[in-house]
């Protein structure tokens, strides 16, 4: 099972099969399995926000991706510079990214290629290791780049599922307070002797002024029935 870091908070989300992390981290063990001469592999999203989520497929390559996204040195923050495949082909022999380089040795990583995929505002990073230079000259046009197309789409899917969830959970939350706030509407109406849109428009300088919700403001109007806080709404009202 792949060792899987989130650079960053991760939101809860529902279903467990849409979190990024757990797309992330098959996207990568199957990357693995298909890419021949690779050792391990390492994926991220990003929004361009600062949540980062990653998984990689063993521990020494967390601290790789981390130093990475942390520094904006290596071939991850090039790649999604570029927008375009970057391989290192042999790292013995390279000479950008010294602190890249120094660390993927020391783990006996001698070549990487990071091919970046672009949709709708994400960006996904495939980084495919090998112990053997020029090992993953083939991999920006083989099966992982299918692997990474389809995850790529998957997550944009996911993400939208999570927005329509979070929508319809504030539509639900908004039509049970509905009822309360046309009571309280009632209230002041009958105080000011104004109209609906008027009234409404109270309540709101009241939720504002006191930095309290709606719904709240709404439900103490109702409890107290509006006794006692005439001269409030019509000051309110002016």
């Amino acid at each position: 099972m792949p060792d899987t870091e989130h650079l960053g908070p991760r939101r809860a989300a529902s279903p467990e099969s849409a979190l990024p992390g757990r797309r992330l981290s098959e996207l990568a063990e199957q990357a693995v399995r298909c890419t021949t001469d690779c050792c391990g592999a390492g994926t991220t999203v990003s929004d361009g926000g600062t949540e980062r989520p990653a998984a990689v497929t063993h521990p020494d390559l967390a601290a790789l991706v981390s130093m990475q996204l942390r520094t904006g040195e290596g071939p991850i923050p090039a790649a999604l510079e570029r927008g375009e495949p970057v391989e290192s082909g042999d790292l013995l022999r390279e000479e950008c990214w010294p602190q890249y380089r120094a660390m993927a040795l020391d783990s006996g990583v001698r070549s990487s290629v990071t091919i970046p995929f672009r949709r709708a505002g994400l960006t996904v990073t495939l980084s495919l290791y090998s112990f053997r230079a020029g090992g993953l000259e083939d991999a920006p046009h083989g099966p992982a780049r299918a692997l990474g197309d389809l995850a790529a789409t998957c997550l944009v899917r996911d993400r939208s599922y999570r927005a329509a969830l979070t929508e319809l959970d504030q539509l639900g939350a908004a039509l049970r307070t509905r009822p309360v706030v046309d009571q309280a509407c009632g209230i002041v109406m009958h105080v000011l002797a104004c109209d609906a849109d008027a009234a409404f428009k109270v309540l709101r300088r009241i939720s504002q002024g006191t930095n309290r919700k709606l719904s709240e403001v709404a439900s103490a109007l109702v409890d107290s029935r509006g006794r006692g806080l005439e001269r409030e709404l019509v000051s309110l009202s002016n």
